[in-house]
């Protein structure tokens, strides 16, 4: 039977893995009420974790370095939605097309600007609460029933899920389908890049290339596993914050399995909970779907 001891430590770390996981699908869930799917996630948290780590460097402060991170993923937002809706280019080729070019910009910046260290690439930490975790822990917390009460309760949340179920129909009333659509992709950029800083300033002080390990891939299962409601995603980015725990935690809470399955703990739960969790209609009806006003 695990102690107190080990049992605290494994909630403070599936609290540390959940932040990110939840920053980032909190913004993919506004996103996606609009009806766009942005499968560039993991490239937008690449970039802020990079942009959070530079910014962190150079001023000596990480909660600059959060605020970069942001502008870093907004600022790809702002790009995706300048392809995918004003253009009407195929949301998923352009998602997958922008992870690739993070991944290697990133990439390419950190070898010419670090690779040359001998020692490794620390940067200061975001103050932290509650133990181990950080005051995106606390933003996290906060913005789930914040964008909740936003969606369900302000004429601002009605247009933008107007526009993910029913797009003709509020284009034909007066909505500007394209500013809604393109203001959702950069409030979710500046999510997933603050997801991303959380990685890199927040819970390692450091940046490694693909730090980001497919954590963008899993904040849009959790969308789904969440069936599109804020309060629904945090629930599902807790249960793979636990899951990720298990590569560090799993053998002092006993369990006796070999240590390649615990690693592949978070992908084995994308599985299991896109396959068993979700139960139900819940999609936005014009979701993935380009409009071109007529």
């Amino acid at each position: 039977m695990p102690d107190l001891s080990t049992l605290t430590g494994t909630l403070q770390q599936t609290l540390t893995m959940a932040t990110p996981l939840a920053l980032a699908a909190l913004g993919e869930n506004i996103v996606q009420k609009s009806g766009v799917i942005n499968v560039g996630m993991e490239g937008m948290m690449l970039g802020g974790a990079f942009g959070a780590t530079l910014f962190t460097l150079a001023s000596g402060s990480p909660v600059l370095g959060v605020l970069a991170g942001a502008g870093v993923g907004a600022a790809v937002g702002l790009t995706f939605a300048g392809i995918a809706i004003r253009l009407a280019a195929n949301q998923i080729v352009v998602g997958i097309a922008i992870n690739l070019l993070a991944q290697g910009v990133t990439g390419t910046l950190y070898q010419n600007l670090f690779g040359r260290r001998e020692a490794g690439l620390t940067t200061a930490s975001l103050p932290h609460v509650l133990g181990d975790q950080t005051i995106l822990f606390v933003l996290a917390l906060l913005m789930g029933p914040a964008i909740w009460y936003w969606l369900t309760h302000t004429r601002a949340g009605l247009e933008l899920r107007a526009c993910g179920e029913h797009t003709g129909a509020a284009d034909s009333a007066g909505l500007n389908v394209f500013r809604i659509r393109t203001a959702a992709l950069v409030f979710g950029g500046a999510m997933a890049g603050i997801a991303g800083a959380s990685l890199s300033v927040g819970s390692s002080n450091t940046f490694v290339p693909e730090m980001t390990a497919g954590r963008g891939f899993i904040a849009l299962a959790i969308v789904t596993s969440g069936r599109w409601r804020p309060l629904g995603c945090m629930a599902a980015a807790a249960i793979f914050g636990f899951a990720d725990a298990l590569q560090y935690r799993g053998q002092s809470l006993g369990l006796h399995v070999p240590n390649d399955l615990l690693l592949a703990a978070p992908y084995l739960a994308t599985l299991l909970i896109l396959g068993f969790g979700y139960r139900g209609p819940g999609s936005p009806a014009a979701l993935g779907q380009p409009y071109r006003r007529q």
